[in-house]
This record gives C-alpha cells, sequence and structure tokens, in this order.
C-alpha cells in the first residue's frame, strides 16, 4: 500500500526540541517533494514547510522558520520534520504529505 506513517509526537516543554519522523511505503520518496503541515485545534490546517527532491527545504516565512527543519534519508524513505525552541503556539497535530496523500499525523503538544 501507498501510504505516509509519522510519529515522534509528544508532550514537551516550552523550549524544548522534538523530531518527527515520516515513513513512506509504496513508493520511493527520491523523486518527490514532501511537505508538512499542521492543524490545531479549531483552526485549519497549514503549511510548514516543503522539501523537494532536490533536498531544497521551503518553510512559512514567520515563527517557524529559523526554529525547523525539514531533511530527508532517502535511502530509507524518510522525511524528518526537526522542531526547535518550541513555543505553547506550535500545539498542533503535524501531518506529512505527497500531494493528495496524508499520514494520520502525530500529536505535538507544547507546555507547562
Amino acid at each position: 500500500d501507498v501510504q505516509l506513517v509519522e510519529s515522534g509526537g509528544a508532550l514537551v516543554r516550552p523550549g524544548e526540541s522534538l523530531t518527527l519522523t515520516c515513513v513512506a511505503s509504496g513508493f520511493n520518496i527520491s523523486g518527490y517533494g514532501i511537505t508538512w503541515e499542521r492543524q490545531a485545534p479549531g483552526d485549519q490546517s497549514r503549511w510548514v514547510g516543503t522539501i523537494n527532491s532536490d533536498n531544497t527545504p521551503h518553510y512559512r516565512d514567520d515563527s517557524v522558520k529559523g526554529r525547523f527543519v525539514i531533511s530527508r534519508d532517502n535511502a530509507n524513505n524518510i522525511v524528518y520534520l526537526h522542531l526547535t525552541h518550541l513555543k505553547i503556539e506550535d500545539t498542533a497535530m503535524y501531518y506529512c504529505e505527497k500531494g493528495s496523500l496524508r499520514g494520520q499525523g502525530t500529536q505535538v503538544t507544547v507546555g507547562t
């Protein structure tokens, strides 16, 4: 089956770091851009960033740029989202996507 599976979400304190993992199966990610989105409670899904097939990343221009880093491991069919200096407003369900394909998400909660 073609699918994406996210993991790594957790409850963390403000200022801490976390790495989310997106494992792809059923296709080879090397030829595709992979996107991370997040959805906070009561809000729409919002773009976090994309890593292109040539390994070039692009991020939102607001609060995530400089704190979040997307990387990819084509050999293992994995895309990572490294979250640093986490803030309470980063609390959301995080999803990875390829086109219309989306995983089930992984929950990140930032709180005291």
